[in-house]
């Protein structure tokens, strides 16, 4: 298993290019199997969860390959498998979006519950309504939903659940109401832009769906859907990620390939706690924060597009606790998302959780320190709070890292940051992090630490 050495202090300097969206990348894969001809999507960002989703694919029957180019190339040349097995899919949640479109193109699919990060409760009954509504025949037998229809049929679907609208909830009946008879109306679809390039996806292949971008989607059935290309949106989650990261490291980083028009909610949110952030094209926007000494402190709320997305509610975190003052961070898409907050706390921060909130009382520098990653996004904060801290951190478990980020750490030393991918074993801890150093001169229980850690206990006898 993999560790981050990150040495912190460094400001983040120079450009980089975005990736593109895992999160539209895997619906839109997935789709593939509803479709009929080869099709080749541009810009899929090449991540644990995309070669996740082709082993999958591969097991129902698609072919997937990736050009010299970097494109991915899919296309259906078995129809008969409709077992997506556990072992697959237990890695990531959107997994589950193959169901919809194996449903309406195969009338049979037996998929396992999914998993993934375990940031809190993420049932997928609306997703089984969805389905349901269309005229599936859906039971859970031994920890897999079977799924069997005749032949789906347009209705009228309510996608809303207790925490708002589901995104892949909504790719999924999307897509298969693509190849429903008549006529489908979603009523509380998600709006994320994720969403309206899966939408956009299956429009290019032959589908009929209108309203895309709004909460009331119009889906008119067609006989097939044929082979198409299209390119990925680039990653907005990716894009605020290093947005943060070049703010907390004090630095000046333009970023390329932007969709601005995707990040409305968190640029101003980062505009109000001190950072500056400018426009320079159509694609490219240059984030600095390089004469701030503490930012302001900020209320924020995670909620559906296109309000701040959860995705980065930890990485807000972790560039709040350098404010000066008090600041609230609220999720109202995932209340049980703060796996990342007691990690945080081992750097130094001072943060209480008070159900769905956290309430962060700024500091003025986290400190160096070995800490766990628990999920993706909480993987993504400890590695900027890492990059601001004083001394080295190591971040372990870092293949959540590896799951949504297209080679994250190439791309922060190239801005300058010191981040080492090493195994995590004890002879690679920097010398800084281990508290039981042994020598030929003495047992483990008589000997006093490292020097850092020497120099606090006599500065205690001297008070």
């Amino acid at each position: 298993m993999d560790m981050f050495v990150v040495k912190g202090g460094k400001p983040l300097q120079g450009s980089a290019q975005l990736s593109g969206a895992k999160n539209a990348a895997l619906p839109i894969m997935a789709a593939a199997l509803a479709i009929d001809g080869p099709i080749v999507l541009h810009d899929v960002p090449n991540l644990a969860d995309v070669r996740t989703l082709c082993e999958l694919l591969n097991t129902l029957g698609v072919e997937t390959s990736r050009s010299p180019d970097g494109n991915l190339h899919l296309e259906v040349t078995d129809t008969e498998p409709c077992l997506a097995h556990y072992d697959l899919v237990r890695k990531m949640r959107a997994s589950v979006c193959v169901l919809g479109p194996m449903l309406a193109k195969r009338g049979r699919a037996c998929v396992s519950l999914p998993g993934g990060c375990n940031i809190g409760d993420r049932p997928i009954d609306l997703h089984l309504k969805g389905l349901r509504a269309l005229g599936a025949d859906i039971r859970i037998e031994r920890g897999y939903v079977i799924a069997e229809t005749d032949g789906l049929v347009g209705t009228s679907i309510y996608l809303g659940g207790p925490f708002g609208s589901t995104a892949t909830g909504t790719c999924n009946v999307m897509a298969a109401a693509s190849l429903a008879s008549g006529t489908t109306t979603i009523e509380a679809a998600a709006c994320e832009p994720e969403v309206v390039d899966c939408g956009n996806f299956l429009n290019a292949a032959g589908a009929k769906i209108s309203g895309l971008g709004t909460p009331f989607l119009k889906i008119e059935g067609v006989e097939k859907l044929t082979g198409t290309q299209h390119s990925i949106i680039p990653d907005r989650i990716e894009a605020a990620t290093l947005m943060i990261a070049a703010a907390v490291t004090r630095g000046e980083v333009e970023l390329q390939n932007v969709r601005i028009d995707h990040l409305t909610a968190v640029i101003e949110k980062l505009r109000e706690v001190g950072v500056a952030i400018q426009q320079t094209g159509p694609t490219t926007l240059k984030v600095s924060a390089p004469n701030q000494p503490r930012f302001q402190p900020a209320d924020c709320i995670a909620l559906p597009y296109p309000g701040i997305p959860t995705d980065i509610q930890a990485q807000l975190m972790a560039l709040l606790c350098y404010a000066d003052g008090i600041s609230i961070v609220t999720d109202k898409v995932f209340p049980d998302r703060f796996m990342h907050l007691p990690e945080l706390v081992r750097l130094g921060a001072k943060i209480r959780r008070e159900s769905s909130s956290a309430i962060i009382n700024g500091v003025a520098q986290l400190s160096g320190a070995s800490v766990m990653a628990s999920d993706l996004r909480a993987s993504a904060a400890l590695v900027i709070a890492a990059l601001a801290a004083d001394g080295e951190s190591v971040i372990r478990r870092i293949y959540h890292l590896d799951r949504g980020y297209d080679q994250l750490e190439t791309k922060l030393n190239a801005l300058g940051a010191n981040i080492v991918r090493t195994k995590d074993t004890p002879a690679n801890m920097p010398a800084s992090l281990v508290l039981d150093d042994q020598t030929d001169a003495a047992p483990p229980q008589l000997l006093a630490g490292p020097k850092w850690l020497q120099k606090q206990f006599k500065a205690r006898k001297k008070v």
